[in-house]
């Protein structure tokens, strides 16, 4: 037996070329998988507006209709983008947290219960979201971190800016036509 291991020790020694270099085998990095680019759903308002940092839950509550005034008693108005556009879906998966058959019974409910619910105003591009908020005091919409411009005020959201890590409204980059 020990005639055995004294022979495998004299071949390692011997031919050091034939045995794997454990050394490369342990600094050679993983295959990396690809990483999904991801942008930063803002919340803007009307430049006027004081309020700078919502919650997630008081999005929420002015996106369902719950909350409709401003701390500064100017009335909510929504800007929405078209429900097949990539941040309507975002908006509709993380603020309220519903599909858009499940939010159209919500809207439908609240009416046959008398409540007075102002629908989001629904806009078919950024521009036109940028161009109702900044036209009207008391809005709030959304907009990709990319489609931002000095026209409108970003809101922090949880404490947290589009850029930020950690921040709770994302989507995939935009692929350029």
């Amino acid at each position: 037996m020990k005639a055995v291991g004294v022979f495998i020790l004299l071949v390692a020694v011997a031919f050091p070329s034939v045995l794997p270099d454990h050394s490369a085998l342990l600094q050679s990095s993983p295959p990396k998988t690809p990483r999904i680019a991801w942008e930063g759903l803002a919340i803007v308002v009307n430049r006027s507006n004081p309020t700078s940092d919502l919650t997630m839950a008081q999005l929420r509550a002015m996106f369902l209709g719950e909350r409709k005034w401003w701390s500064h008693r100017r009335r909510i108005a929504l800007a929405a983008m078209r429900r097949s556009s990539p941040e309507s879906q975002t908006v509709l998966r993380m603020i309220y947290q519903m599909d858009s058959r499940e939010l159209d019974h919500y809207f439908l409910y609240q009416s046959f219960k008398g409540e007075n619910l102002r629908r989001p105003t629904t806009l078919p591009a950024p521009a036109d979201v940028k161009k109702f908020v900044v036209s009207t005091p008391g809005a709030v919409g959304y907009l990709r971190e990319s489609d931002i411009d000095d026209s409108v005020k970003v809101v922090r959201v949880n404490g947290l800016l589009p850029g930020d890590d950690g921040y709770p409204l994302r989507l995939r980059v935009r692929h350029p036509k």
